[in-house]
Parts: structure tokens; sequence; C-alpha cells
């Protein structure tokens, strides 16, 4: 913007364009990452711990809200147009995360997704303790103390 002068006024057709652009970028956000915060942890934990689940995802979205507000502006000094990249590199992780981690969900009942989503995933079903296992390791637990 070479026409940005030192009182900090800027013509009217540029101002025309940053405004435009903030809206841009505001519809873009609003319809993809947006509400992703949102929309997972309804969907993805099962009833059973859905409230504590849900509150901690909100809590954890909320708190990590205010240290990127609070460390933008000391960011922004120090790396100048690096911050975008840095930020571009963090959308990247993201889509990452949400490619190989997040099961899809579409078409499963909410009391079946620990079962037919979470439980079959490749990642995920390591977390799960599977009830003949158990079974299993607590027989085995018990058995050396009868012999």
């Amino acid at each position: 913007m070479k026409d940005l002068k030192i009182t900090g006024n800027l013509p009217s057709g540029d101002a025309l364009v940053v405004v435009i652009m903030v809206c841009v970028f505001v519809a873009g956000f609003a319809w993809s990452w947006g509400p992703l915060g949102w929309l997972i942890p309804s969907e993805t934990f099962p009833l059973e711990t859905r409230t504590a689940g849900f509150s901690f995802a909100v809590s954890s979205n909320m708190l990590c809200t205010f240290v990127i507000a609070q460390a933008f502006l000391s960011m922004l000094c120090h790396l100048r147009s690096g911050i975008f990249f840095f930020f571009a590199a963090w959308i990247v992780v993201m889509g990452l995360f949400a490619l190989f981690l997040l099961p899809e969900t579409k078409g499963v009942p909410v009391d079946e997704m620990v079962d037919r989503v979470w439980k079959q995933h490749w990642f995920w079903k390591r977390f799960f303790n599977d009830e003949q296992a158990v079974e299993k390791r607590e027989t085995e637990m018990i058995r050396p103390h009868l012999i």
C-alpha cells in the first residue's frame, strides 16, 4: 500500500478492497475450519462421556483462542510476514490430523459411535479395552495365585 500516508489515511478504493478481503476471510473461516471446534466434539464423544468431553473441548478451544490473541501482536512484530506461514503450517497440521485421525461418522447413530467407529479405527482402537481382553488379563492375574 504505497498510498498510505503518515496520517494513516487510506484511499477509499483501497479501504474497500481491505473490507472485502476481511469479509472473504471471515466467510471462508465460517464455512471451513470455524465450526469444526464445535462440530467434531459433538459428533465424536460417546453418550457416556459427551458432557465432560464437550466441556473439555470448549474450555481448550477458549484457552487456545486466548493464548493466540495474547501472542499474536508480539509474533507479528518478530515474524512479520512469517506469521502467515506459521499459521499456514498449523492449517496443514490440522488438515493432516483431520484426514488421518478423524474417522467418518456420517450415518452412524450416536449410541453406536464407539463400537462402529472408534473401536474400528486403525489408530484409536488401541485406547479401548475389549471386554474379552480385560477378562483374559484378569484371569492371568488370578491364575498364578491359585497354583
